[in-house]
């Protein structure tokens, strides 16, 4: 999945800056895999205190083996849990590169996507995941990463963006994508990969697995189709436009794709294109440089799928779950509202502190000629 990011993200950014992009999703695979094994695992399903974040004492997978964990998954060995949740902890922060993408220092980058993981990501995960998180405890429904994945990216790529302010050029040059079939190949390996994200949050291969296959396809094609339509309506059915589409849908359906059925996945995916499009319609308008839209695709994505989790849930999909909304439980509705504002409102706030001391002791942006030469020449001295 992160380097099917890396694709998705390298090629919508000039040639100059393709392999700076790609490196930064791979980076991001090594630094988040050892931070996952040393600390982060044990802070988001640790032992928990108060409701807020996990103990330490699961500290380097101590005590973390090949018996299950009752507690998270009674089928799979606790090592298996452990790996699989590595890949939601390590995708997170390589969809907020989508927001700096062709000026930041890549020394910065590092400093930055390690101590998100920690002090963001790992604390939101034991909320909404770890047993005793506040959120949980609430009854908020994420099965596979609406929340915890996509919402606080989505936001805290909105809060660096605005930190680290628009790129040199930005309205007047030429910045359109470099390479479309790029974008697509990430795209389809998204799409693909998506399945082992979402059925597999089933923790097993049992019927709910095949239901959370199902409604992800679904809710990807509604709405890259809904996407094409778009476009259509505004100028042309452009490739971009469709890739970016069925991403959406991929994340909108995320938080719901264990709770709902088909006929809900495609209402869940064509108004998640919805949104997303003229969410990036209204930033373009505003002028906020939030570079390849992380936020509109998977900020106001993820927020619009797991609300609509509260609309559409379904006890005879998941009896785990709840009943939404249509099923005659508003309350999962304000449940769920009250789960995306917590976790949003922390991620961003938390990244504009996090991102200004940055600035303020390393510098988070490259200078001036570095970012006009591009940043595979300025920070890897490589080209594509």
């Amino acid at each position: 999945m992160t380097p099917a990011v890396g694709f998705f993200y390298g090629g919508m950014v000039r040639k100059k800056n393709i392999l700076s992009t790609i490196m930064m999703c791979f980076a991001i695979l090594m630094v988040i895999s050892l931070q996952w094994v040393l600390i982060g695992y044990t802070l988001a399903f640790g032992p928990t205190n108060g409701g807020l974040i996990g103990g330490l004492n699961w500290l380097g997978l101590i005590g973390v083996g090949q018996l299950p964990n009752i507690d998270y998954a009674a089928t799979i060995p606790a090592l298996a849990f452990m790996i699989f949740q590595a890949a939601f902890a390590i995708v997170t922060p390589s969809l907020i590169v989508g927001a700096f993408v062709e000026r930041i220092k890549f020394s910065s980058f590092l400093v930055f996507s390690l101590l998100w993981a920690t002090i963001v990501y790992d604390p939101v995960a034991h909320w909404v995941w770890g047993v005793g998180g506040w959120l949980r405890m609430l009854g908020a429904l994420d099965f596979a990463g609406g929340t915890v994945v996509h919402v606080t990216a989505g936001f805290s790529a909105l809060a660096i963006a605005l930190v680290l302010g628009k790129r040199i050029g930005y309205g007047k040059d030429n910045m359109e994508p470099s390479n479309i079939p790029i974008v697509v190949l990430g795209a389809v390996l998204l799409w693909f990969g998506w399945f082992g994200f979402n059925g597999g949050s089933a923790l097993a291969a049992n019927g709910l697995a095949v239901s959370a296959f199902v409604v992800t396809n679904t809710a990807a094609a509604a709405a890259a189709v809904v996407w094409m339509l778009l476009s259509w309506f505004h100028r042309r059915p452009s490739v971009l436009g469709v890739a970016t589409g069925a991403v959406v849908g991929l994340v909108a359906i995320t938080p719901a794709s264990g709770f709902v059925d088909p006929l809900s996945a495609i209402a869940i995916g064509g108004i998640a294109a919805v949104i997303s499009y003229y969410m990036i319609v209204l930033r373009m308008k505003l002028r906020i440089d939030e570079s390849l839209d992380a936020f509109a695709c998977h900020g106001m994505g993820g927020a619009w799928g797991a609300i609509a989790t509260g609309i559409f849930a379904s006890k005879a999909i998941n009896p785990a779950g709840a009943d939404g909304l249509l099923l005659g439980n508003p309350g999962l509705v304000w449940t769920q509202f009250l789960a995306v504002a917590a976790s949003g409102l922390f991620a961003f706030v938390v990244t504009i502190v996090l991102a200004k001391l940055i600035d303020a002791v390393m510098g988070l942006r490259v200078a001036s000629n570095e970012e006009l030469v591009g940043l595979d020449i300025s920070q890897h001295a490589e080209t594509a």
